[in-house]
């Protein structure tokens, strides 16, 4: 057994007849959670009661590992807005595509991004780069907080050294960093534009990340994008300037209610306003990204450390089409590939943001499978390459009782202008479709004590 399985093992037991046995301080951290607006349409954003562990030298490896990944994106985006006919595979639309024309006026493609990793023992993969509109780290910060002095966790602190992996102050760095990049020189007036829920119960994250900001002396203001206006190039909402925007919108939803004459576009466009990430994330947030850097053609000239990390690190990957491409070193069709080797692939939207479903081969039967090959050759789909999930026991809190569930873990490094800095967990049951014990898990470094 591995310290990190000792760890957590050690931690269950602990709720069953050790110190964290009463469990009334699993319901006073749910009513922290509450009162801190800790939840999403009635439900905890956290449904368990136990952290996800990762030791030092998984997340070394983490950043490591992840940084290349990031620098082999950004050299394939340098080569897509130069190469037409390679932009062309990635199935972007027309507003997408003049969008992702425009320089946003500082060097960085993505300025914030999030990576989506199974991660277990030596094991690294990464399935997604989150670059659009990533979530999770403002969250993954405030729930650290809330688990630190639980009484489990003060007796794994015992045993083992735990350290967190906040990234708060790192995002405001990246974002002043950029907007000096963009030429500010005073002291910026800060909008995060989200879409914002009529109804929504709780606390979205952007205004943990609004407060944190204010507190570091900012004057801060969530906004909505119909609350925009653009006079006299300046973007406003009411008698408020903004000179830096943190998009918190994703570039297809934001298309799908607005046009290009939209006053973000515009001020975007007219580079009188810094909108941190800029609409040239689009590029890097589609699926099709994996298709082109998991393509030996294309990245044949890039530095070793970058290949090393794609190749053993990110699945096979490709947009569906009728056409050949390649596999293993071997020309493939690619329909027939897919019809025959159901039970390793999955098809996933091309981007996420859209209402199409994905498809796991190996939940399917043959006839399923097809039609699902058939939705994705009208619609931009990926297929890519079964990972095998990470699963650990996490103890839950059901109807004021508790219980032990097997849970599929996501790891995702969220990075900061190409550095990783920080990590939230996504806990799922592993199935397509809603599970009331889906959410956010804090993530602390574990190693044991020298």
């Amino acid at each position: 057994m591995s310290y990190l399985d000792d760890a957590t093992s050690r931690y269950n037991k602990l709720l069953e007849n050790g110190a964290g046995r009463d469990l009334s301080w699993a319901d006073e951290l749910q009513e922290r959670m509450e009162d801190e607006g800790l939840s999403e349409g009635g439900r905890l954003i956290c449904p368990v009661l136990r952290p996800n562990f990762v030791s030092r030298r998984q997340y070394e490896n983490l950043v490591k590992t992840g940084e290349a990944l990031i620098c082999a994106i950004d050299r394939m985006e340098q080569m897509l807005l130069a190469n037409p006919p390679l932009l062309a595979r990635l199935e972007l639309l027309p507003a997408e595509k003049m969008l992702a024309s425009i320089d946003p006026g500082y060097q960085s493609f993505e300025v914030t991004a999030r990576l989506d990793s199974h991660l277990c023992n030596g094991h690294l993969h990464f399935l997604q780069y989150s670059a659009d509109a990533p979530a999770g780290a403002g969250y993954a910060d405030a729930l650290g907080d809330l688990f630190w002095d639980v009484p489990p966790m003060k007796e794994t602190r015992k045993k083992f050294t735990l350290a967190r992996v906040g990234g708060r102050k790192y995002l405001l760095q990246a974002l002043l960093k950029a907007y000096k990049q963009f030429g500010g020189a005073k002291k910026p007036n800060i909008a995060i534009v989200e879409f914002r829920q009529p109804y929504h119960s709780g606390r979205s994250e952007y205004e943990l990340f609004r407060d944190f900001f204010r507190k570091e002396g900012y004057a801060v203001e969530l906004v909505s994008p119909e609350q925009l206006e653009y006079r006299n190039r300046v973007l406003r909402k009411g008698s408020f300037e903004i000179d830096l925007v943190y998009r918190r919108l994703g570039v297809q939803e934001f298309l799908m209610r607005f046009d290009l004459g939209h006053p973000l576009v515009q001020a975007y466009r007219d580079r009188t306003v810094c909108v941190v990430n800029s609409f040239r994330s689009e590029l890097a947030h589609k699926k099709a990204m994996f298709g082109l850097l998991t393509d030996e053609t294309l990245v044949s000239k890039f530095p070793a450390a970058e290949r090393k990390a794609i190749r053993e690190h990110v699945p096979w990957t490709r947009l569906v089409a009728a056409a050949k491409t390649t596999y293993e070193d071997r020309t493939i069709d690619l329909p027939e590939f897919i019809t025959q080797n159901r039970d390793r692939l999955a098809l996933k939207p091309n981007d996420d943001t859209s209402d199409l479903h994905t498809y796991r081969g190996w939940e399917m039967d043959d006839a399923g499978w097809e039609r699902a090959l058939k939705q994705a050759m009208r619609a931009p789909y990926v297929v890519q390459e079964r990972v095998e999930p990470v699963l650990s026991l996490f103890p839950l809190m059901t109807f004021g009782h508790l219980e032990f569930r097997q849970m599929q873990v996501d790891v995702h490094p969220h990075a900061y202008l190409g550095k990783v800095q920080g990590c939230s967990s996504w806990l799922s049951s592993g199935k397509t479709g809603f599970s009331s014990a889906s959410g956010l898990a804090p993530t602390f470094i574990l190693d044991p004590k020298a």
